[in-house]
């Protein structure tokens, strides 16, 4: 989809509308699998969990990372809605439930299916112990989150020290620990945290097998870097780096699954906004927009992302601060944007809004989160 097309979907529509290709979505899938071809994607559900994202990327091969049984019954929702030709391959272990911390109604809902989750401390294993007995288990490893936009490791994941003791518990229990799983955080532009988390993990995994545990999964968690700026480094890069270490460090039986989210469908999406309002405020030209940072712009402040807001129309340029349309003061989308002189009513876009966006919207001040429109399904 080109940039040029937006306006006439947003005439169409109306604004705020976010709109998704889903050509892009497929690019970035293959993309993922050229490079990382031993590694299974697990769709990180939570960065945008549109539906018809959900059987877009089923049909391409990807499985699910889901963190709430409403994700959970998403995926369920809109696979059993396909054709049965297209729903026959599938099977419960293409979803992963990787939030390490769950409440004990989801452990029992979830039992039934028999499901793959994570853990990270010994309270999680008593409850999955009582309530999901059925569950594999994966344990989540703390690991470097140095230079990441989003930083996870002081939430979950346990000391890499602690871990075989955390395995070896979880065999006295009768509950099979089947890999191991780590975060390096979002959007990591340190390469360098996947080669230590994935040395961490292989020795965790070592000593666990010189103690009579031998585990088939590695987990490697999301965090690939999506190219919002120049300065982000090449994903093929990153890539060449895992991949030389999975060769040395894991045998070639090994499992390998991925979760990412941000980088598959980020650069899937564009969004078109309305000028409502205009003025010069301490010597500085302002512009306010139908959109906000408690709507499509979330993600400035769930996400710490940063996104560019460009004009359709041409001319000169001047520094220029761009609001959102609700009355709080938080609610600033850019101090910094170069643009025309706009007037009310002209349309500005933001590109590479695909992730954390329409995910994390609400409708604080009233206003609705804006219409999704979805492309090249």
């Amino acid at each position: 989809m080109e940039v040029n097309q937006l306006p006439d979907i947003a005439h169409k529509h109306g604004t705020p509308v976010l709109v998704v290709d889903h050509d892009v979505i497929r690019q970035n899938y293959a993309a993922f699998k050229k490079h990382l071809p031993k590694v299974q994607v697990y769709y990180a559900l939570k960065a945008n969990p549109e539906p018809e994202i959900v059987r877009t990327l089923y049909r391409a091969g990807a499985g699910f990372d889901v963190a709430s049984m409403p994700e959970f019954m998403r995926v369920y929702e809109n696979i059993k809605h396909l054709p049965a030709a297209e729903q026959q391959d599938f099977i419960w272990d293409k979803i992963i439930y990787a939030n390490p911390i769950k409440p004990k109604e989801t452990l029992l809902a979830l039992d039934q299916y028999k499901p793959l989750v994570t853990y990270d401390n010994p309270s999680e294993l008593e409850k999955i112990h009582h309530y999901a007995p059925h569950a594999g288990l994966v344990l989540r490893l703390q690991v470097p989150n140095t230079g990441s936009m989003v930083e996870l490791s002081s939430k979950f994941g346990c000391d890499p020290g602690e871990a075989v003791d955390l395995i070896l518990a979880a065999g006295r229990l009768d509950l099979e620990v089947e890999g191991l799983s780590f975060h390096v955080g979002s959007q990591c532009t340190n390469f360098e945290n996947f080669v230590q988390a994935l040395n961490l993990a292989a020795a965790v995994m070592q000593e666990a097998k010189s103690r009579g545990h031998e585990m088939k999964i590695i987990d490697i968690g999301g965090g690939f870097p999506v190219p919002y700026d120049r300065h982000v480094k090449p994903f093929e890069d990153l890539a060449r780096k895992i991949n030389a270490e999975l060769e040395r460090l894991f045998p070639a039986e090994m499992h390998i699954l991925a979760e990412p989210g941000r980088f598959l469908v980020a650069t899937a999406a564009m969004s078109v906004a309305r000028v409502i309002g205009k003025a010069v405020r301490n010597g500085k030209r302002c512009y306010y927009i139908d959109d906000s940072a408690y709507h499509t712009f979330s993600g400035i402040i769930f996400d710490h992302c940063q996104y560019h807001v460009r004009a359709f129309k041409q001319g000169e340029t001047e520094i220029c601060t761009v609001f959102g349309q609700t009355c709080d003061g938080l609610d600033t989308i850019s101090h910094s944007e170069e643009l025309p002189l706009l007037e009310i009513d002209d349309l500005v876009y933001a590109e590479n809004i695909g992730a954390y966006s329409c995910a994390s919207a609400t409708s604080f001040n009233g206003f609705p989160p804006a219409r999704v429109v979805h492309v090249n399904l």
